[in-house]
């Protein structure tokens, strides 16, 4: 069944009102077991083959906590300049859903590990907007249920549903800001750019690969609009489990769009979640949203509460990895770009492989240019992302190297690159199987030189009378000869020589 939702355009939604937000990110952990027992988290397994009475919740059944778990989520705390708990522990959510085996959720509730700290984003156009944020703690993810036979995939209109809990009991840390004020027309931008910022900021820690498209950060979109000028937050919607940073964006933008029109035509806006349609950049309710006292917090017995020495704490704060907007920053000084250009650096997905480029022995304008050049062209017509390419930073390093050393020209280095991405081998393999060396034998460019002249005397005679532009021609018609092999700086200096002719 088609829905249609009402909007206004986004400038008449911005007119009136102003966007609140809060967003609400769950992280699955990279841990080899699970948060309270020692299932393997490992993907791609049969269903139901990794769990235990813990997991599955069964009576008697005792949790244990994941160290790993702990220490992670006091590093993204760190990460994210929050405080650090000195005595926290868990609690039950208590809640009824077919994917959870417990019928709880062991989770944090009032007493979170990390909390009040705030994670500075860089939008498109440089300016830095700060975001503040209220927690991140520590809970476990749910199993998946796979619904059959309907239309959508969705629980309404399946005939039955799949449930697998291999998932379940997977550490995940939830980061939940405070209420973003202040953004206007931009907060869609805004909340691209901090979930784009926390997933860099997750991946150097290394706490997790943080993928989005298989689930491994989710990000829920808190909404609500109030009338400009005044302080009363609107009802909020909460837009459930997005999973792209593009779709964090899509959701913010409808959502506001969508509320303005209830608003604006005199309606209530409803405290409900919603589901993101990928496909139309729409979103639809799912169900009205509990309270805090609807899940009857309390807590977890089972558990002995976590209390991180401080010296610990200075410990894990001491080997955190140098941060993305700092290196970022340090990158931006040493490769002497702008802004816009480290941005579209990081649009294109290409700020790693250039580093590891230069890492492997390239210069920085080398690397910069064949990622951004002729692999973002790659991978854009490919629909890879640059890391699927099948080329290693390695391998772009000696495609520079023998652009240096005059082995091979731009022309020829990117037909080596275009032979690596077909799988013909390594760069040095490509050159020799596809014979692509620059001609550097001085006898066999003068012969080419010498034919090249021959055969157009009328542009040799301009050339001697001094239009030394027309030499340009004979470059070309070498350059032919040779099937793009030569160097045509050298090709250029002999034709000059041979015609008695200075550059000057």
């Amino acid at each position: 069944m088609t829905t249609t939702t009402d909007l206004v355009s986004y400038e008449d939604a911005l007119a009136s009102y102003d966007p609140v937000m809060g967003l609400e990110v769950h992280v699955e952990l990279g841990t080899k077991t699970k948060m309270f027992c020692g299932c393997s988290t490992e993907l791609g397994q049969d269903a139901n083959t990794q769990t235990c009475p813990v997991c599955l919740g069964l009576p008697g059944a005792l949790p244990v906590v994941n160290a790993t778990g702990v220490e992670s989520a006091i590093k993204i705390g760190l990460a994210l300049n929050c405080e650090i708990a000195e005595w926290c522990r868990f609690a039950r959510k208590n809640y009824f859903y077919p994917d959870m085996p417990k019928n709880f959720q062991t989770s944090q509730y009032d007493e979170p590990i990390a909390f009040n700290g705030y994670l500075d984003v860089q939008l498109e156009d440089g300016e830095t907007f700060r975001v503040e944020i209220e927690r991140a703690h520590m809970e476990e993810d749910t199993g998946k249920s796979t619904h059959v036979g309907g239309a959508t995939g969705r629980i309404h209109g399946a005939s039955h549903s799949l449930l697998d809990y291999n998932r379940a009991g997977i550490p995940l840390i939830e980061i939940v800001t405070k209420p973003i004020e202040g953004a206007g027309e931009r907060a869609p931008e805004v909340a691209k750019a901090y979930v784009r910022e926390l997933r860099e900021l997750i991946r150097a820690l290394g706490v997790s690969e943080a993928r989005m498209e298989m689930g491994q950060m989710r990000c829920d979109v808190n909404l609500s609009l109030r009338p400009n000028g005044t302080e009363k937050f609107g009802t909020r919607s909460e837009t459930k489990n997005v999973n792209s940073l593009r779709s964090v964006e899509r959701a913010a933008r409808f959502e506001i769009q969508r509320h303005a029109a209830v608003l604006s035509g005199g309606g209530t806006i409803i405290q409900e979640t919603r589901h993101f349609h990928e496909d139309t950049g729409s979103t639809t309710s799912g169900r009205v949203k509990e309270e805090a006292e609807d899940y009857r917090y309390f807590p977890e017995p089972d558990l002995v509460p976590v209390a991180p020495s401080r010296e610990w704490v200075e410990e894990i704060r001491a080997a955190l990895p140098e941060l993305p907007l700092a290196r970022r920053t340090r990158l931006l000084a040493e490769w002497g770009i702008s802004a816009t250009d480290m941005q579209a650096i990081l649009n294109a997905g290409a700020l790693d492989p250039i580093v590891a480029t230069i890492d492997a022995g390239a210069d920085a304008a080398s690397a910069r240019k064949w990622w951004m050049g002729e692999l973002a062209r790659s991978a854009n017509e490919s629909g890879k992302s640059l890391d699927e390419l099948a080329i290693t930073p390695e391998q772009v390093a000696r495609v520079t190297e023998l652009v240096s050393k005059g082995d091979l020209n731009d022309k020829l280095a990117r037909q080596v690159i275009e032979g690596v991405l077909a799988g013909e081998g390594t760069p040095d393999e490509v050159v020799d199987k596809r014979g692509l060396k620059v001609v550097s034998d001085e006898g066999a460019l003068g012969a080419a030189v010498d034919e090249a002249i021959a055969g157009n005397p009328g542009i040799a005679d301009k050339i001697r009378s001094g239009k030394v532009a027309a030499a340009g021609a004979l470059v070309g018609a070498v350059m032919k000869a040779t099937r793009g092999q030569a160097d045509a700086a050298r090709v250029k200096e002999l034709i000059l020589e041979k015609l008695g002719v200075s550059e000057g």
